[in-house]
């Protein structure tokens, strides 16, 4: 059985007090599950606080994204070595808003995967499809260019020892979500595409849903038999809310 993961992506949302608050109560209300993994990914200023309260808890921790560069004179960006120095075990690649807003072509994506796999993070690369490109019945055509541009940097194999996440951008923070089985048709093409290379990576690699998950849906969606958790946005900043959805994982 894949492993299964539950990530909180907070996005650029937080302050010293509102973050302590929550991961208390996330520490509190979040039991362990074998073979199933909890995380926030926390803006980088945040690690370090993170660190402090998270460490020896059931609740691991990452960053949103990771530069494409090592070190040197680009101002303003974090380095993946950096963000693993704060014991951080995941970082986001690809994101919709980080493509969408800060031009973060397929090409950067895959460098980033170098960067955050070379400092010994777990990647987790986001793909999917804007409301029109859907419309346009382009949703596969987008969703295998953006793996295709992985694949072509670093082999199927790059793809080992990381995670997808599938977010429809048009279910991102508007309140829509895919069916559960349109999800689900989306995860089980990407598996396809990354069997017809090479069938082992793909029957292990976990693929995740984000897009707007909630507690009231998570349990159906993480029932689909490719679906192996979620990358949960707004809800994470709610306590109760992202507990919700821990709870609707199973694992046996």
């Amino acid at each position: 059985m894949r492993h299964k993961y539950v990530i909180g992506n907070w996005k650029l949302n937080g302050d010293l007090k509102t973050n302590e608050a929550l991961i208390s109560a996330l520490k509190a209300g979040v039991q362990a599950k074998t073979g199933a993994t909890c995380a926030v990914c926390v803006p980088t200023p945040y690690l370090a606080q993170a660190r402090q309260l998270l460490a020896g808890s059931t609740v691991s921790w990452g960053a949103q994204d990771a530069s494409r560069f090592d070190k040197g004179a680009y101002t303003g960006e974090v380095a993946a070595a950096m963000v693993a120095e704060f014991g951080a075990t995941f970082c986001l690649a690809g994101h919709s808003e980080r493509r969408a807003l800060f031009g973060d072509a397929d090409a950067v994506v895959a460098e980033k995967l170098g960067r955050i796999k070379a400092a010994g993070l777990t990647p987790v690369i986001c793909v999917g499809e804007t409301l029109d490109e859907r419309d346009a019945g382009q949703t596969e055509k987008v969703i295998a260019r953006q793996i295709e541009a992985i694949i072509a940097a670093h082999g199927v194999g790059g793809l080992t020892g990381g995670l997808i996440a599938y977010e429809p951008v048009w279910a991102i923070g508007t309140g829509k979500t895919a069916t559960p089985q349109q999800a689900q048709d989306v995860h089980a093409f990407i598996r396809r595409k990354i069997a017809g290379l090479d069938a082992q990576v793909a029957a292990s690699l976990p693929i995740l849903y984000g897009g707007s998950v909630k507690a009231s849906n998570a349990a159906e969606l993480f029932g689909m038999a490719d679906i192996d958790g979620g990358l949960v946005g707004g809800a994470s900043l709610a306590a109760q809310d992202f507990i919700g959805i821990w709870q609707g994982l199973k694992t046996a």
